[in-house]
């Protein structure tokens, strides 16, 4: 059984400066280790040999928390160039120059996670728990400013894979083949050559005499100047993370070459043990890997990332299409110990479906037109935050649907009530989040559907899927999920993943206009605090929107990008509001409108509709100054719940209204608050309603306030924000049935 050397690093703050690597390279770890356990150019022996052996491995597994790009600075600080002003000293100011720096945002509380896999033997055992020892001197990883600290484990390979779905972060794995991001790893005489380096730092400064004699000392020498000489750059290489999958699209021909949606698995292992007799004929001394690889044979969960998976694609696209299968994508990933080419050629020319008198009915050709992957996210597809199962996923048994046998079809007391079948998609639906995680997909899902039927008109229910197959039908689930962030494809879940079940198909986004966020319980605010709370949202979702150039959209700042106020006349920025739903007197949940939600003249433009949801539905912390770090759950999409989105016909205040315009001397304050109210309604694009006042509560500069209740004659769709200051809270509006 493989062991895995596990090194765990911490951050004390949730930063890191380092410049060019991200998430941090495992050379920089590896320098790291080396200033932890060395005594100036001293090295212990039993670290030195431990150092070696980890030089020599193969490039660890990452996992690192998610992050965001904060906001960039530039320091300015002396060039090496002191010789441009004649050495003076106190003219180094005319030689500074920029250096901009641009940290990663993350959560402290996630470790990164390094693992290097090794075969297990008692030499290799004692030298990674020498790595381990060495790990706990670890005081800073990245700029100086970066400390960190860190431990090792040495652990099984599956406890390790264990911890990687359980982290919560995004996984990062080498391949020596493909693209993907480089990182700097160790290599044999990355040791040696950083113990070079560090000599011919101290050394890199050399002073040159010339001899000057005089008749006292005839070997006189004095200083002419002094020389500079670069150490030499450390010996690492440079290895791809995260390189994409081999993706190969084959179709299906001959006179018989159709297959059903729901024969999907028996085609699966058709193809898959046929390519897998076609590898071993060719290379017998391979059978081990071929059947791990292939078929899944002997297979322990640390080879799951190294397995080709055949995935039938049955057609859609068009409320026509009959979802039979026509074509097989076989995805072959970067760290596959068999060759790709070798690979394409098992499966191009395979025959599937052979007559008793050995025609060949329906065989693989490599696929001319690939368009057709668009609809599953594959190729150059755009992500999707909505996905649904064109096969369905196989969940485990502890999802499984209570079996009513035949015989009690008709017995009123088997049949399942209403309560039976909510708590059984309750327990479906915690499966799929569980699948999620074990398919590496880190983005968090805000809505799960599951349901026995399928969810297009051409699809089949669930039952006819396991016919013939290791699943009982009460395993199976159709899926439909929304998440949070836009996922890529291919999207594939469940146990039956590597034999077609659980194959999803992207879903055109429909972008949230309206977010709600709940402030974690703890962390609530009073609604006295309303003001500061709010000016601290905004801010940080003007820091969630800032671009790579420094500047922020009008949609979140108000203002143009040369920083005056925007001048159009329209509500062209976001709403915000404050909520206290419970009533006690402290604010459980903030309302993030569009700006074309509350204002009907307002269209957004391209790529607004996008941002805003991506935007909002981040955020996570608010850092607001003396009232605390406040944790807001961006999952919860609560809208319709909390009468915000209508559509109703009478709409009452759940905040106070403030009058656009002051009151003149001698006006009727209730005549002049029932005016303000209609060219107000009128601006935002709504009807006339009709006004009544509950509460008058005054007001400051002239501008009367109060809480009223709006008729309108049809129906009006939320969120009703109205008034002087409704891009802060004021204004609110709840549906009243």
């Amino acid at each position: 059984m493989r062991r895995v050397l596990l090194i765990s690093v911490r951050f004390h703050d949730g930063r890191y400066h380092g410049a060019g690597d991200w998430p941090p390279a495992p050379a920089r770890l590896f320098q790291a280790l080396v200033a932890g356990t060395a005594s100036g150019e001293t090295l212990g022996g039993e670290a030195t040999a431990a150092l070696h052996w980890l030089e020599a491995q193969r490039a660890p597994i990452i996992v690192a928390p998610k992050s965001r790009a904060g906001r960039g600075f530039r320091n300015f600080v002396p060039n090496n160039d002191l010789d441009v002003v004649g050495g003076d000293l106190r003219r180094i100011g005319a030689i500074r120059t920029s250096k901009t720096i641009r940290p990663h945002l993350f959560d402290e509380t996630r470790p990164f996670l390094y693992a290097w896999n090794f075969e297990p033997d008692e030499l290799a055992d004692s030298y990674a728990q020498a790595i381990a020892r060495i790990a706990e001197g670890l005081y800073q990883l990245g700029r100086g400013v970066d400390m960190a600290w860190a431990w090792g484990e040495v652990i099984p390979a599956e406890e390790a894979e264990a911890r990687f779905s359980t982290h919560g972060g995004f996984l990062c794995r080498p391949s020596s083949v493909g693209i993907g991001t480089s990182l700097s790893v160790p290599i044999k005489g990355s040791l040696e050559s950083l113990i070079e380096r560090y000599k011919e730092t101290r050394t890199r400064f050399q002073m040159l005499y010339e001899s000057k004699p005089s008749k006292k000392e005839p070997d006189r020498k004095v200083a002419a100047g002094q020389i500079f000489s670069q150490p030499r750059k450390p010996r690492f290489e440079q290895v791809a993370y995260d390189s994409p999958s081999k993706q190969s699209l084959f179709d299906l021909i001959g006179s018989n070459a159709l297959w059903r949606i729901d024969r999907i698995v028996e085609l699966t292992e058709r193809v898959r043990d046929a390519a897998a007799d076609r590898l071993i004929e060719a290379w017998p001394a391979k059978v081990a890997c071929i059947e791990r690889v292939l078929i899944g044979r002997n297979a322990t969960e640390a080879d799951k990332a190294a397995r080709v998976r055949i995935t039938p694609l049955p057609s859609i696209g068009h409320r026509h299409a009959d979802h039979a299968i026509r074509r097989v994508l076989v995805e072959i990933p970067p760290n596959c110990p068999l060759r790709a080419d070798d690979l394409e050629w098992a499966f191009s020319g395979l025959p599937v479906r052979v007559s008793e008198q050995g025609e060949v009915l329906c065989d693989l050709v490599p696929a001319a037109n690939d368009s057709m992957l668009a609809h599953y996210g594959v190729g150059n597809a755009r992500a999707a935050r909505r996905w649904r199962t064109v096969t369905p996923a196989a969940l485990p048994q502890s999802a499984a649907r209570r079996r009513i046998v035949p015989s009690g079809l008709r017995d009123p007391a088997e049949r399942k009530g209403a309560s039976e079948r909510a708590e059984g998609q309750n327990r479906a639906a915690g499966e799929v989040v569980k699948a999620l995680r074990y398919s590496g997909i880190a983005a968090n899902a805000t809505e799960i559907r599951v349901q026995r039927e399928p969810f297009g008109g051409k699809g089949e229910r669930v039952e006819w899927f396991a016919l013939g197959t290791r699943f009982a039908k009460e395993r199976l689930w159709h899926v439909e999920i929304t998440f949070t962030d836009p996922v890529p494809g291919p999207l594939i879940l469940g146990d039956g993943r590597y034999l077609g079940l659980g194959l999803m198909e992207r879903i055109s986004d429909s972008w949230r206009d309206i977010i709600v966020l709940e402030l974690a319980e703890q962390t609530r605010v009073s609604v006295d605090d309303r003001i500061p709370f709010l000016h601290a949202v905004r801010r940080a979702l003007m820091a969630l929107a800032r671009r790579g150039d420094d500047t922020v959209p009008r949609l979140f700042s108000g203002h143009e990008i040369d920083g005056a106020p925007a001048r159009s006349g329209r509500h062209e920025h976001f709403f915000i509001a404050a909520a206290d739903f419970d009533s006690d007197g402290l604010i459980d949940r903030v309302i993030v409108a569009a700006p074309w939600r509350c204002d009907r003249s307002v269209h957004p433009r391209r790529g607004d509709s996008a941002l805003f949801d991506s935007v909002v539905s981040s955020l996570e912390v608010v850092r607001a100054g003396r009232l605390g770090v406040i944790t807001l759950n961006a999952a919860v999409d609560g809208a319709d719940d909390l009468e915000l989105a209508g559509p109703a016909q009478a709409w009452q205040s759940h905040t106070c209204y403030r009058a656009t315009c002051p009151a003149r001397r001698g006006d009727d304050p209730l005549d002049v608050l029932r005016r303000d109210v209609s060219a107000e309604c009128q601006r935002r694009g709504l009807p006339q309603p009709d006004v009544e006042v509950l509460n008058r509560v005054g007001g400051a500069d002239g501008r009367i306030a109060a809480y009223l209740l709006l008729r309108f004659g049809v129906g009006v769709a939320g969120p009703l924000l109205l008034g002087r200051d409704s891009h802060w809270g004021g204004g609110l509006f709840l549906a009243k049935r």
